[in-house]
């Protein structure tokens, strides 16, 4: 065969490997809007960036008739390009290939992307679109998901890892993105389950859609086991460059810094406004956040899920930060189970990655209950605890009104090594909120008072002022400094400059044991 003939062979064999399963499969897969895997490679990268690896690795299994059946790249599209400039691993299933489904070759074409990921210090995006283990391989296909999870385990909190599922994900595969950092789902086309509707009718005699049982809102607003959920393909990648934008290469770097042309010094005085004195009224705290965040953009991270705690990313001076905080329209902002799991899982994330955390406070206690009892309300509280006080990242402190109890001490006070904790004057930190301690400390004197609810309301006034003041912190040393409410952001990036060499240490170990 001269070069002539073996430039045309290779030409055949790219054209092959590029076709997948076929036009008519590919036809297939455009009718339900969703895209192949080489488009969603082709759309998330840089032009011209993407080099693929293994594009010619076929599968080795002869058993069942498919000996005759192999497919250049095995249902499986691989290899490495950049975002935004910086550079990327990736790995993008083919449902067009049998169904996505995963062998041993494909699992290990996954796994060299995940090696080299990991020692060159990268991200790594799993676009997931599979119809799960290849029945034909057995255990083969098994080991191969084990060898992913391992990886999955080692790249946790070294590089950044983002799933995003686009089509099934069923069985053991979901266990993967449930190991990454971020899961991304498309509304109506993706789903995850451990078990699909036929056998759990089987098993409990439950009659449930997979788009109720494991689709994109579900994962999103009752489970959290995904982050963000997006209308389509596209949306769902162009989120993973957003999310990007906010992460560094890996734990040894910082995360990218950008050119901030939103004055460090604004003021803005509606602030002075957004919190009501009534401590029983509700207001929205992502407009304080907003507000104060460079641009007044915010990249809110779980939305849908436990909208009693508020999380996500922004900047302040073009400095990537993470927020924190309680939502009094949900809840009145009380801590339960869901919002406990949400902000410890977000707070590792960050001191992860080297990212600061600013942490809004109005928090009236852990909710009451007896299914959040029943629920382990106190191991998951827990989890907060063990998340901040691990945290080594700089850590600023704003409580804006309300800080009662042991929910005072889990949001980033200064007992667990918050470096700067500011308070609006408006601000009560207290065991308990005003109304209630009088209740109990003075309940005699009240209810032996000529005009008892007169006296209440006069004790609750003094307790008010006299225990419940940030002042009665600010004089402990609890409290750095008491802020005018539109001074925020200049005082929260002057903190966020001087602790910017932070360096911070805990006691050597082989690792915590965090209350799961």
């Amino acid at each position: 065969m001269d070069i002539a003939d073996k430039i045309k062979e290779l030409e055949r064999r790219n054209l092959e490997a590029e076709l997948g399963g076929g036009q008519k499969r590919i036809d297939q897969q455009h009718a339900k809007g969703k895209m192949t895997a080489r488009e969603r490679i082709h759309y998330l990268l840089d032009p011209n960036s993407f080099e693929e690896l293994d594009k010619f690795v076929v599968h080795r299994c002869h058993d069942f008739g498919m000996g005759e059946k192999k497919i250049p790249g095995d249902g499986v599209v691989t290899g490495y390009g950049s975002v935004n400039g910086r550079q990327v691993f990736v790995f993008s299933q083919d449902f067009t290939v049998f169904g996505g489904s995963l062998s041993g070759p494909f699992g290990e074409k996954v796994c060299k992307i995940m090696d080299l990921a990991i020692k060159n210090g990268a991200p790594v995006i799993g676009l997931n679109d599979s119809g799960g283990a290849r029945i034909q391989e057995g255990v083969v296909s098994l080991g191969s998901y084990g060898e992913i999870f391992k990886r999955n385990v080692w790249a946790s909190g070294v590089i950044p890892q983002i799933s995003v599922i686009m089509g099934p994900c069923a069985g053991g595969a979901v266990y993967s993105p449930a190991l990454t950092d971020f899961t991304i789902m498309v509304k109506k086309t993706s789903n995850m389950f451990i078990t699909g509707p036929q056998v759990i009718k089987a098993v409990t005699s439950e009659e449930v859609t997979p788009e109720a049982l494991g689709g994109a809102m579900t994962h999103n607003t009752k489970s959290g086991v995904a982050h963000f959920a997006e209308d389509t393909d596209q949306a769902a990648l162009d989120r993973v460059k957003e999310i990007l934008g906010f992460l560094p290469q890996n734990c040894r770097e910082m995360p990218p810094s950008v050119e901030c042309t939103d004055d460090p010094e604004r003021r803005d005085k509606s602030l002075n406004k957004m919190v009501p004195t009534n401590p029983r009224m509700p207001y929205d705290i992502k407009e304080i956040i907003r507000t104060v965040l460079d641009g007044n953009l915010f990249l809110e991270v779980h939305r849908h899920w436990a909208k009693n705690m508020v999380i996500g990313f922004g900047r302040l001076n073009g400095m990537v930060v993470g927020v924190v905080a309680n939502q009094p329209r949900f809840l009145a902002g009380c801590l339960d189970i869901d919002a406990s799991m949400k902000c410890a899982r977000f707070v590792r994330t960050c001191d992860a990655f080297n990212i600061p955390l600013v942490t809004f406070v109005d928090v009236p206690g852990f909710l009451p209950g007896v299914n959040q009892e029943y629920g382990g309300i106190i191991k998951h509280g827990a989890k907060i605890i063990y998340a901040y006080c691990e945290a080594t990242v700089p850590k600023v402190t704003v409580v804006t009104r309300k800080a009662y109890g042991g929910a005072y001490d889990v949001m980033s006070s200064k007992h667990h090594d918050g470096d700067i904790n500011y308070a609006y004057p408006t601000a009560e930190i207290a065991v308990m909120g005003p109304d209630g301690a009088v209740n109990i400390i003075f309940k005699k004197e009240i209810d032996e008072a000529d005009d008892p609810e007169a006296t209440r309301e006069r004790l609750v006034k003094e307790y008010r002022n006299n225990f419940a003041s940030p002042f009665k912190a600010a004089e402990l040393g609890y409290i750095d400094q008491i802020i005018f409410p539109e001074n925020t952001r200049p005082r929260l990036i002057k903190a966020l400059m001087m602790l910017k060499n932070k360096r911070d240490s805990l006691p050597e170990r082989r690792h915590g044991n965090i209350p799961l």
